[in-house]
């Protein structure tokens, strides 16, 4: 095929020169391309090796006139924690990566008055085939209403309250809050600080019910004065604690909802001289990589934020008839939590 004088030796080939060289139709071309059946193997072999020999790459428009998809997926996702960020756009596009489909990744300003426009606009200018949507996007009525209203498939990362019909990927967090308040309290602490993290996410109110419970069950009565609102990252950890630290009985315990708020309060902690965790207990929630850095190394829930965003992506491309997939969360226990001074 090397001197072929019909193989184009400018320009780049289009999958009308495929069609013609390999001496099939344009529809067959496109079946190869989508990966489709209804294709013998002689004609896929045949297709290929053209393909292969003219350097033919499908480019996305091609595509989407051949099946009408788009071979793109949106991830909508906002967040105060750049790790966490990072895991969901590495596992969205890990999935995708298997099916040859471009992730597409868009900031969330939850606070913009031109959010839901922005969306829009981006549906209308990339025509996804789905999207994926973070927190808090995955609670954002706005933004689940005009998708349903246009008949766009979307799978929500962990959501707050379950929509019927809706796919989801979720660990249970308010379970994952009482396990750990559940294990500081078997430390021995029954005064125990609680971090709040930012109020427009769902996984917040969560995880302060599986702490308020387990402090319930355990016969302890709730302080107000223990729960301090945070914003899920360093700076209102610290000031959480410090307000937590300054009261006449302090906690002997603080479990923050993020590990980034977690290593506010040992900051927090270590400033006034307490001792972590010989007269001060501190744990988070993540087991981001800062969990293992900062001294001494937390004691956090591990949630698989990438398997979480692979699933959802997973479902998406596949189309499951599976509505939610709940994975497993896990205590992690380290140096920063031991028994109370008194205990």
């Amino acid at each position: 095929m090397e001197n072929d004088p019909t193989i184009p030796r400018s320009g780049r080939p289009t999958i009308r020169d495929v069609s013609r060289l390999a001496g099939v139709s344009f529809k067959t071309v496109s079946r190869v391309i989508n990966h489709q059946q209804y294709v013998s193997a002689e004609k896929r072999e045949r297709v290929l090796a053209v393909m292969a020999e003219i350097g033919f790459q499908p480019s996305q428009a091609a595509r989407a006139l051949a099946g009408h998809r788009s071979h793109q997926i949106a991830l909508i996702c906002d967040n105060p924690n750049p790790w966490f960020v990072y895991e969901v756009q590495a596992g969205v596009r890990q999935r995708c990566e298997r099916d040859n489909v471009r992730m597409i990744a868009q900031p969330y300003d939850r606070s913009s008055p031109a959010l839901l426009d922005d969306i829009v606009a981006l549906i209308d200018q990339a025509h996804p085939d789905g999207l994926v949507l973070a927190p808090p996007a995955c609670d954002d009525r706005r933004v689940i209403d005009e998708l349903q209203r246009r008949g766009i498939p979307f799978v929500r990362l962990l959501p707050g309250a379950r929509i019927e019909g809706v796919p989801a990927t979720s660990i249970d967090n308010e379970q994952a809050a009482y396990r750990m308040t559940t294990h500081l309290i078997g430390l021995g602490h029954v005064r125990i600080g609680f971090v709040v993290g930012d109020r427009s996410y769902a996984a917040s109110s969560q995880r302060l019910a599986g702490h308020l419970r387990a402090l319930a069950d355990a016969g302890i009565a709730v302080d107000l004065d223990h729960i301090q609102q945070g914003s899920f990252d360093f700076a209102s950890g610290k000031a959480a604690a410090d307000a937590l630290l300054d009261l006449p009985a302090p906690p002997t315990a603080i479990f923050a909802a993020s590990d980034d708020m977690a290593a506010g309060a040992l900051v927090a902690a270590h400033r006034r001289g307490i001792q972590v965790p010989a007269m001060l207990s501190v744990a988070g929630f993540d087991d981001a990589p800062l969990a293992e850095i900062v001294w001494p190394p937390l004691t956090t829930i591990r949630q698989p934020v990438r398997q979480l965003a692979i699933e959802a992506a997973d479902l998406l491309l596949v189309q499951s008839d599976s509505s939610e997939r709940r994975l497993d969360f896990q205590l992690v226990e380290r140096e920063s939590t031991a028994p109370p001074p008194s205990a």
